[in-house]
């Protein structure tokens, strides 16, 4: 086969025979396979245009000799063998690796159709190749090196390595097969050969790159060692070879992947780089010079390099410093951030130089760079989670500033203007105070800092602040340097006092700053700095601030800002030193604040309450002294807070309350207490929750014992408590030591405020029915136990208060609620062992559902129920959220019990708030239970589970936050309680709530992936059941999660029903336990969701089950069969009903809906089913599917147990023979009882199918039953020809043995009327025949009989189909009929006479055929009997009916021809003479009603005359002379215009046949020779001006050909004799006409040899002949242009033209003449002068008097000028002329095209334009046409009415008589000679010179002439 064309070759390009492919695969397995592949692979590597004797790429010489053989492949032949040779593999099914290499190699091939089939073969084939396979790798590997460079093989086995364009595409396969990274040292010569290799290309170096750095990313680390070295020098040198002028893709391209190789070699060598930064330096100036795209591949690179430098020696360490420094600071940010990435990774946080870099970096404009940079300065900060605390360690803080300076010694610098220039960037310097003081942080936690040595390093940090205080700094520089220098304050008091004592006009600056944070920290700075002053001088400080901002001239409003700010802290500095300061210093301060606060706007108002505070926490204010006497401050100040408590300004609010705590901490009077209370008691309702947690944060130092001093507040950057409230839980234990101090100092201080605050907030606040009460309680509470919670009395409420959270935790407000569940926490970190256990216990069984009930809250009108929009609008629109607006809705609608279902609506609402909030106290309270929880886990962990799972996202986060603190092991506990999960989850999927069931749902989806069978089997078919339920559910959400759940079960049960992944047992157990209810309740459903889902999981368990389907193999098969149309779209079943309605054929969509129903899951699972069908298991199946074929409802059901019938058994093969005959029995009547055709088809193969495995006498029976079909009806017949296809396609070998009796049925029903019928014996009797003629001799007898059957039988169609088969029969045998010929011709005549019926005809036409096929053997048989059919034939002509005398008469043409008896024309003519004498051939007389029958049955004349023509062809002369005249009549009559053409043809016909008897009769010497030449010129003389009429009439080219043939036989025979006179032969001018106008080639060549026998035929005895030869040739060598206008002359003009063409009228004196002599006289010809005069002015007079006698009618003669003007007119009018020429002969009007107006209106604007301009451009047209060019009718001038009857010019009316003074003509003939040759004057035109068309003269064709004058009264017209 290696060889044979005929198998790699043409014969299978596009697709190979399966017995072919199964010869190939026989080698398989073998090492033959190996060889055929390899030489498939050479001949596709081959190339044609390779020189002999010079191997081709990829190919040694030996193996190019082997491909080509002996024989010179051409183009084509190599193409057909490569196509045929991928067809070929590709039938074959080898391993994908095997053939990969041969379709790479197609892929690049230089013939396109074998590339474009190597493309489909490799994306169809080769996705599944293996391109780790060592041997597909070398394979490539030989291929793209070649064996060239080896020594030692021979020249002619020497491999050339691949062209470019396979090693392109061996280099894509390589770069991604590892195992080709690994094969060194194949790899290093493939890569050095794509970049240094000879003929190497841009695209070869780019993928050599490419693969260099797939080596270094996939090599083994012992290769890489080896070739990395070695690949890196070639890459650098690569590198270094590149020019600018490589700009093109794929070498920048290539370039790139250079350095990503580099970068990716770094890090799996890093020792190459290692020991110099040589490579640092290279990437870094790469990063400068090169382009723009290239960039971000080397930023890649160089930050990959970076690693290899860790752990190097310092010296290069010292190096990279340096090179980083100077990086820093280029312009290219790719640069910078290469240098800043660098210097993150590759140095330590504790490395001073690195973290400098990054805080230049900080400033940086690129954001990407600010942001490495802080994250190299502060690591921490990009950490997710707090918890996890990073060990980040920092430099020494004298180390870090020590570096700082020494980059920039100008930080030592000190100013007092803060005029100086930045030292650094606002954001360099804001990133060097953080890191610094994290330095600072970290070492005073570790205590190494030392006082005495930090004198100096914390002055240069002052400097460092202070210079970053500087004007031009930015203000989060100034406010985080304010800070920074507030906590070295905090730290270094001593020394910062010290420094800033003497600074405090300095630091008075800064008071006045733009920034408040800035002022702010200033202003605390001051009071630090006091302290080292003395009382005196503090209080002038307080007096020069109080100074600014009271009286008239006041400051700018931050003046006075920081003033107030600096008054507080530096006045509660000096109430804290003793001595104090006096009374009426103090007096002074505390009423300035006071009338700040009643005088100035809220802001500076809160500001000066705030300094208030600040001096009540270092001690009791006094009383104020006022006029009327002492007065508390608060009774001042009330009305005025209460007023800006009032306001909208929120921060000023909170300062303003945290003031009122912060005074009343050290106040004792019980009436400044009350009304601190009430002004903050007032605050209650607010929304503000930073109100709320301010006013809490003042009760709290109301009730005392903060966990804060007064220290801290005044001299750190404390805020408040409530940003600050990790003190209790996290704070130092410094702070709780102060925290216990202060509560022994104050514990009785308040107790009266204490008894107050709890009675306020629990009496009233927390069970209040306004919601913004309970949530201000709610803050309340929580801030006293959070900030108070070591004090006794909270100790001692802790239950209360832990009930009052328990209730809050059901509050619909979200704060409120967590805050609760916060409070819980806090109250079980400070309770006892036993509150801590009631805590749970209520916690656990709040989250149950069996928590005790609530203490209840009245509910006022106003109290809102639910939120607002929770539950819709009220049906007016209004809002429904209020009790109030509850009971109004109830009433409105009757139902007053509606309250109930509300309050009970709201009460579920309130137990999911619970279990929420009581989720988020859980959640901290379960990190400290411990073994309190145990008892409580089984009946908590189910709920938790489905609690994860529940819409409200709110429950959700709160239970996955318990679940995280009680469970430390999520999956193991699962585990361990999986069954009771799975059990509550069931029962709550039916839960009458929909948020347990949606929950339940989404929880099953999540715990049942990945289960086992025996943890989820038992609970399996509840699943299925509960995902059914959900997914009918009422509510969408539900749905969803059902759909989710369904999901997730159909995979687990898919996994667990699979043999090849599950135990075989487990497998059976849980298809028992799903699949029965799957085939019940799921595909039966009618919900469509959980009908497909069950389709596609059944269809997977079929798939993946194998043997353990198949107990329920019978269940599902018909389970699936009935779903085919049970679950059918209804749409097109309906469709189908109505199909013939709207014009859809219902076989297509019968197919279509089959083709639906084949592609669906259920035939898919059909089809596994068959796949695992056994012997055992068909008991069961063979039964069930009987039933269905006996019952089965529905097209898609029957089509489909037919066709699953037929694959099972091509699967069982002869199994199925048991039940053969019980399935014959039920598939023969199926197919006759179906109605639709597809399934007819489809039961039919199956029948067929089933017949193949029967026996003997069940087929012999079958198929006889078959074949008797064909008799019956319609459905009969269909029937058997679909079983009898079927048979021969499918059973072909048992139907071979019943030939005899299948082929005569389909031979004679392939003539069935029935098209559809017919079409389907047709394609059976071609596809079981191999010949026509050879079947018919082998089964003649049986056909034969079997027509004789059908003839005689009595059903008129059965006659009909034998009549046409006989036809066909006697077609194809001919001669060989013979034998049967007497048996046919009997039952013919048996049947021809007698009633007519439908169909009848085709016995005539059959008996015509016998007749044609058998005359000789029935003539001598018999030899009477050709008359007997004769008589027959004519009785039958003479029937009435039209369709059956058309037959006779064509029967009778084929016997007259058939036997040729010469005698029969004398019995045929009459009859044929009869029958066309016997309608319309009568003009008068006979009887009406023939007249009538002759209308309706018109004689077919045309089928007439065709049997005339036969019966002349065989008649003597004898017999046509007697019939001459009736022969004349019907021939003459025939030619008649009313007749159409094809009667015409026939007639010719018969003339032409007649003609030809007529000329072969005049050439014998005969008695009756002279009749015979009578009757000759009578035929010619009356038959040609018929045919020339014929010509005219007819504008068909066929006509005129067969005409033309016709009349020129006729003018052939008449030239036998002697000419004909010219009034005999009047049409030759017609003749000429129709010449000229024909188009047709053949037509006109005939027309011409008409012509040139006419002018031979008219010619004289004297030189006829010569001048006829010479006429001829001076006529048809004219002018074409002339002969078209010589054919348009009219009569009246061809009259001249005949005198011109007469030589005996030649001396005429007209003025045609004169111009011919004129013309001659110019040719150099001349003509003597005198003798013969008179002869021609006789003959001259002689032409006027006929000239004179014509009619010259003006309207005929002004028609006849229309035609001259033909040649000057537009083609429409040219068109015009010639319909109403047509018209003129009687034909037929063309037919108007009305357009529409909006398209004609554009239409007629353009010819009216295009009329336009051809009026300006032919002035002669627009005289003839009479047309006015101008659009303006001009006044008439008088002269314009005179006739101008001369020729000249004419100027205003006055002729221009120049030409008469000209000399006189020298002839007396002169006066009669045409105008010059130079033209001819028109009115308005000019003179033109004749160029051979005759544009704007009156000359003819012939030289006729015609002046035409034109004036605006009459036109006329003179012939000279």
């Amino acid at each position: 086969y290696l060889s044979s064309p005929q198998v790699i070759g043409e014969c299978h390009r596009s697709q190979i025979e399966e017995d072919v492919v199964a010869e190939y695969k026989l080698m398989m397995g073998s090492r033959d396979t190996e060889v055929f592949l390899e030489f498939c692979l050479h001949t596709i590597l081959y190339q044609q245009s390779t020189p002999s004797g010079v191997a081709c790429a990829g190919l040694s010489v030996a193996q190019s000799d082997r491909v080509t053989g002996k024989q010179i492949l051409t183009n084509e032949a190599l193409l057909k063998r490569k196509l045929g040779i991928m067809t070929l593999i590709d039938g074959m099914e080898l391993k994908a690796e095997a053939v990969y290499p041969i379709y790479l190699a197609a892929c690049v091939d230089s013939q396109e159709a074998v590339a474009k089939r190597g493309e489909e073969l490799l994306k169809k084939k080769g996705s599944a190749a293996d391109l780790d396979n060592p041997i597909l790798i070398k394979l490539l590997f030989s291929l793209f090196n070649g064996t060239a460079v080896n020594e030692n093989i021979s020249s002619k086995a020497r491999v050339v390595p691949a062209h470019s364009a396979l090693k392109a595409r061996i280099m894509l396969v390589f770069c991604r097969s590892i195992t080709a990274a690994n094969s060194f040292p194949l790899t290093l010569q493939c890569i050095f050969g794509c970049i240094y290799g000879t003929g190497t290309t841009s695209r070869l170096k780019q993928l050599g790159m490419e693969f260099a750095f797939w080596v270094f990313k996939h090599a083994r680390i012992d290769q890489l060692k080896v070739m990395g070295p070695l690949i890196l020098t070639g890459i650098i040198k690569s590198l270094d070879g590149y020019t600018s002028l490589e700009a093109d893709a794929v070498s920048r391209d290539a370039k790139g992947f250079a350095f990503q190789a580099i970068g990716l070699l770094s890090q799996r060598l890093p020792e190459l780089f290692r020991e110099k930064i040589d490579m640092a330096i290279r990437l870094f100036d790469a990063l400068k010079s090169e382009p723009q795209f290239l960039q971000p591949v080397i930023q890649e690179a160089t930050i990959s390099l970076a690693s290899a430098y860790k752990g190097t020696t310092t010296s290069v360490l010292q190096d990279v410093e340096k090179l980083l420094l100077s990086n820093s600071q280029e312009h290219l940010s790719e640069v910078r951030f290469c240098a800043v990435r660098w210097a993150t990774s590759l140095f330590d946080s504790q490395h001073p130089p690195s973290r400098f870099l990054c805080m230049v970096a900080a400033s940086d404009p690129r954001l990407d760079i600010r942001e490495i940079s802080i994250e190299g300065l502060f690591p921490a900060e990009g950490r997710s989670s707090s918890s996890q605390k990073p060990d980040i360690k920092y430099p020494k803080v004298l180390d870090m500033l020590d570096y700082i300076v020494k980059q920039n010694p100008g930080i030592l610098v000190s100013s007092e203007t803060r005029q100086q220039k930045l030292l650094f960037p606002s954001k360099t310097y804001v990133a060097m105070i953080k890191f610094l003081f994290k330095c600072l942080e970290e070492e005073l936690e570790q205590n190494n800092l030392k006082l005495l040595e930090l004198q100096q390093p914390v002055g240069n940090m002052c400097l460092l602040l202070e210079h970053a205080l500087a004007v031009e700094g930015s203000v989060e520089l100034h406010a985080e340097a304010s800070r920074a220098l507030v906590v070295m304050g905090s730290h270094f008091p001593k020394i910062v006092e010290s420094r800033y004592a003497s600074k405090l006009s300095w630091l008075r600056q800064l008071l006045g700053h733009v920034d408040l944070d800035t002022r702010e920290s200033v202003a605390r700075l001051l009071g630090t700095a006091s302290s080292a002053l003395p009382v005196s001088a503090s209080f002038s400080i307080i007096s020069e601030l109080s100074s600014s901002v009271s009286g008239t001239n006041k400051s700018r409003f931050e003046m006075q800002h920081g003033a107030l700010c600096a008054i507080g802290y530096v006045a509660a500095d000096c109430l804290s030193r003793t001595p104090k300061i006096d009374e009426a210093a103090i007096q002074s301060t505390i009423k300035t604040l006071v009338d700040v606060v009643n005088s100035e706007s809220p802001a500076l108002a809160s500001t000066a309450a705030q300094a208030l505070g600040h001096m009540g926490l270092r001690a009791s204010l006094p009383l104020l002294m006022g006029d009327s006497g002492p007065v508390a401050i608060l009774i001042v100040l009330r009305e005025k807070l209460t007023k800006l408590l009032a306001g909208d300004d929120t921060k000023a609010i909170q300062k303003i309350v945290i003031s009122l705590g912060h005074l009343c901490f050290r106040d004792s009077s019980l009436s400044h207490l009350n009304i601190a209370l009430e002004i903050i008691f007032g605050l209650c309702r607010s929304k503000v929750e930073d109100v709320l947690f301010s006013a809490g944060e003042a009760l709290a130092f109301l009730w005392g014992s903060v966990p804060v001093t007064a220290d801290v507040i005044l001299r750190t950057n404390f805020g408040s408590l409530s940003t600050t409230s990790n003190f209790l839980t996290d704070g130092s234990s410094s702070l709780l030591k102060v925290s216990s101090k202060e509560k022994e100092s104050d514990e009785d201080d308040h107790p009266v405020v204490r008894g107050i605050i709890t009675r306020k907030i629990f009496d009233e606040l927390l069970y209040s029915n306004r919601k913004e009460e309970r949530c201000a309680g709610t803050v309340w509470l929580l801030s006293l136990t959070m900030y108070c919670g070591c004090h006794p009395s909270i100790q001692r409420l802790l239950p209360e208060i832990q009930e009052a959270f328990s209730h809050l935790l059901g509050e619909q407000n979200e704060l409120t609620q967590e805050l609760a569940s916060q409070g819980m926490s806090i109250v079980y970190e400070l309770g006892d062992d036993s509150m801590k256990k009631n805590l749970v216990n209520s916690l656990v069984s709040t989250l149950t559902g069996s928590g005790k009930r609530k203490r209840a809250v009245k509910l006022a009108e106003d109290t809102e129920v639910f939120q607002e929009g929770t539950i819709g609008e009220s049906p007016g629109g209004g809002k429904l959220s209020t009790y109030k607006e509850l009971c109004s809705l109830a009433t409105e609608m009757g139902q007053p019990d509606l309250i109930y279902k509300f309050m009970d609506l709201a009460n579920y609402q309130a137990s999911l708030n619970s279990k929420r909030g009581a989720a988020f106290g859980f959640s901290r309270i379960a990190k400290h239970a411990g073994d309190v929880l145990q008892p409580h886990l089984r009946s908590l962990i189910p709920r938790l589970v489905r609690y994860q799972y529940d819409p409200d996202k709110n429950v959700q986060d709160a239970m996955a936050h318990i679940w995280k603190s009680l469970v430390a092991d999520s999956k193991q506990t699962i585990d361990e309680h999986l069954d009771l999960i799975i059990d509550d989850l069931l029962i709550q999927c039916g839960s009458r709530l929909w948020r347990s069931r949606e929950s339940s749902c989404l929880a099953l989806t999540d715990i049942i992936q990945g289960r086992k069978f025996q943890h989820i089997g038992k609970h399996l078919k509840r699943i299925w059941i509960a995902a059914f339920r959900a997914m009918d559910d009422i509510k969408e959400t539900v749905r969803s999660s059902g759909d989710k759940l369904c999901r997730a079960v159909s995979s687990l049960t898919v996994r667990l029903c699979d043999v090849s992944v599950s135990d075989k047992i487990e497998a059976v157990q849980a298809m028992e336990a799903v699949l029965p209810l799957l085939l019940s309740d799921g595909i039966m459903s009618k919900v469509d969701s959980i009908r497909k889902a069950s389709i596609t999981v059944v269809m997977k368990l079929a798939k993946g089950a194998g043997f353990a389907i198949r107990p329920h193999l019978s269940d599902l098969v018909t389970c699936m069969l009935e779903s085919l149309s049970s679950l059918e779209d209804q749409g097109l079943n309906y469709v189908e009903r109505h199909a013939e309605n709207i014009g859809i054929q219902t076989e297509k969509l019968e197919n279509l809906r089959i083709s639906i129903a084949k592609g669906s899951p259920m035939w898919e699972t059909l089809e596994f089913c068959i796949a695992v069908v056994d012997k055992e298991s068909l008991d069961l199946l063979i039964p069930r599917l009987a039933q269905l074929v006996r019952s089965g409802v529905g097209l898609n059901t029957r089509v489909g147990v037919a066709t699953f019938i037929t694959l099972l058994v091509q699967r069982i093969n002869r199994e199925i023979g048991p039940f053969a005959k019980m399935l014959l029995k039920l598939l023969f009547p199926a197919v006759l009882h179906e109605k639709s055709g597809a399934a007819k088809r489809a039961f039919a193969s199956s029948c067929a199918m089933v017949l193949k495995y029967s026996t003997t006498s069940q087929a012999q029976k079958l198929v006889e039953e078959t074949a008797a079909l064909h008799v019956g009806d319609r459905n009969a017949q269909v029937s058997c020809a679909i079983l009898l296809k079927s048979y021969a396609s499918l059973a072909g070998d048992v139907v071979s043995g019943y030939q005899a009796i299948v082929l005569p049925v389909a031979f004679i029903e392939r003539f069935e009327d029935d098209k559809h019928v017919s079409n389907m014996f047709e394609e059976l009797w071609e596809k079981t025949t191999s010949g026509d003629r050879v079947t018919l001799q082998l089964y003649l007898g049986e056909i034969v009989s079997i027509i004789e059957e059908s003839i005689s039988s009595s059903s008129w169609t059965s006659k009909r189909k034998a009549a046409h088969a006989l036809s066909k029969l006697a077609e194809i045998l001919g001669e060989s009929l013979s034998s049967y010929h007497q048996n046919l011709l009997n039952a013919l005549l048996k049947e021809i006479p007698g009633r007519l019926w439908e169909g009848k005809d085709s016995l005539l036409l059959a008996l015509a055929s016998v007749c044609s096929a058998c005359h000789e053997a029935i003539s001598s048989n018999d030899p009477s009997r050709p008359a007997a059919v004769l008589s027959v034939v004519t009785a039958a002509c003479a029937k009435k009916d039209k369709k059956f005398r058309e037959a006779a008469l064509s029967a009778l043409e084929q016997v007259i021809k058939a036997f040729s008896r010469p005698e029969f024309y004398n019995m045929v003519f009459p009859l044929l003479y009869d029958l066309s004498n016997s309608g319309d051939l009568k003009e008068d007389g006979g009887d009406p009603t023939e007249a009538e029958e002759s209308k309706d049955n018109p004689v077919p004349l045309d089928k007439i005359l065709d049997c005339i023509t036969t019966s002349v062809h065989i008649a003597p002369v004898n017999d046509i002379l007697q019939h001459r005249q009736q022969l004349m009549n019907v021939l003459l009559y025939s030619m008649s215009p009313k007749f159409p053409w094809t009667v015409k043809i026939s007639a010719f016909l018969s003339v032409k046949k007649l003609c030809s008897l007529l000329n072969k009769a005049t050439e014998k010497e005969d008695p009756l020779h002279d009749i015979v030449s009578k009757f000759t010129l009578e035929v010619c003389l009356s038959v040609s001006p018929k045919i020339v009429d014929c010509m005219k009439t007819h504008k068909i080219a066929q006509v005129h050909i067969a005409a033309s043939e016709c009349l020129l036989r006729v003018i052939e025979l008449q030239q036998r004799f002697q000419p004909v006179p010219s009034k005999d032969m009047e049409f030759k001018e017609e003749l000429v006409h129709l010449y000229e106008i024909e188009k047709n080639d053949q037509a006109k060549s005939l027309m011409k040899r008409c012509i040139a026998a006419l002018e031979t035929l008219q010619s004289d005895p004297m030189g006829a002949e010569t001048h006829n030869k010479a006429h001829r040739r001076s006529f048809f060598n004219s002018n074409p242009n002339n002969r078209v206008h010589s054919s348009a002359l009219p009569s009246k003009i061809a009259l001249l033209r005949s005198h011109r063409q007469n030589p005996r009228r030649r001396n005429f004196p007209s003025a045609e003449n004169m111009y011919t002599k004129k013309r001659d006289e110019k040719g150099g010809r001349r003509n003597a002068k005198g003798g013969g005069e008179a002869e021609a002015a006789a003959a001259a007079a002689t032409t006027v008097k006929e000239f004179n006698e014509l009619d010259w009618d003006i309207k005929k003669i002004r028609k006849d000028i229309e035609f001259l003007g033909s040649p000057f007119m537009t083609w429409k009018e040219r068109k015009d002329l010639e319909n109403k020429k047509v018209v003129s002969l009687g034909g037929k009007p063309p037919k108007k095209q009305r357009l529409p107006l909006s398209v004609a209106r554009a239409v007629m604007k353009n010819q009216k334009k295009r009329e336009e301009k051809m009026l300006i451009e032919n002035p002669l047209l627009a005289r003839l046409s009479g047309r006015n060019t101008k659009q303006t009718v001009d006044r008439r001038k008088p002269e314009d009415s005179v006739l101008r009857s001369s020729e000249g010019n004419f100027r205003n009316g006055v002729l221009d008589v120049k030409n008469l003074l000209r000399s006189a003509p020298s002839s007396d003939t002169d006066h009669m000679k045409p105008p010059p040759s130079e033209g001819w004057q028109k009115k308005g035109g000019k003179n033109k010179k004749n160029h051979g068309k005759n544009k704007g003269r009156g000359v003819f064709s012939h030289g006729v002439k015609c002046n035409v004058w034109l004036s605006t009264e009459q036109r006329g017209i003179q012939v000279i």
